[in-house]
């Protein structure tokens, strides 16, 4: 598989729309590339994708249901999983950290950007969880050949 190209890296700060901070990069390949890309480099860090959420399919099956006319994503994928080395970690640093378990990535192709991947996390709080974040950031530049 050719290498994915790293167009943009950007943190979305206070203008994401209520959305939480989260680390996000953006690339020119095809989606079904780049996700496979991300599941890919999860599973090459010795770890097992928990679950594939498909929003994008979900938001748009349930789209005229909800009373809405407007098509969100082309495609998009939450890819969930767990680190038990790093998980463990970080919770006999504070139990509470369970709170980020498990962790996801985000694929997805907005449907007023066709061609544009987006893929990314959210952002964790200092301390402890910044080993998860530095986790979830290799692995999200690895998929996108960084």
């Amino acid at each position: 598989m050719k290498r994915l190209l790293l167009t943009t890296c950007c943190i979305l700060g206070a203008a994401a729309s209520q959305a939480q901070d989260m680390v996000s990069y953006k690339a020119v390949e095809p989606f079904d590339d780049v996700a496979f890309a991300v599941e890919s480099a999860i599973v090459g860090e010795g770890l097992v994708v928990d679950h594939v959420s498909h929003v994008g399919d979900m938001l748009e099956r349930t789209r005229e249901d909800v009373g809405s006319d407007k098509v969100l994503f082309t495609k998009a994928n939450v890819y969930t999983f767990c680190s038990a080395a790093v998980s463990r970690k970080v919770m006999e640093v504070d139990p509470m950290n369970i709170a980020y378990c498990p962790y996801g990535i985000f694929v997805a192709e907005l449907a007023d950007q066709p061609g544009e991947v987006i893929v990314g996390f959210r952002q964790f709080p200092d301390g402890a969880m910044q080993e998860v974040q530095a986790l979830l950031d290799g692995i999200v530049r690895e998929a996108v050949g960084q």
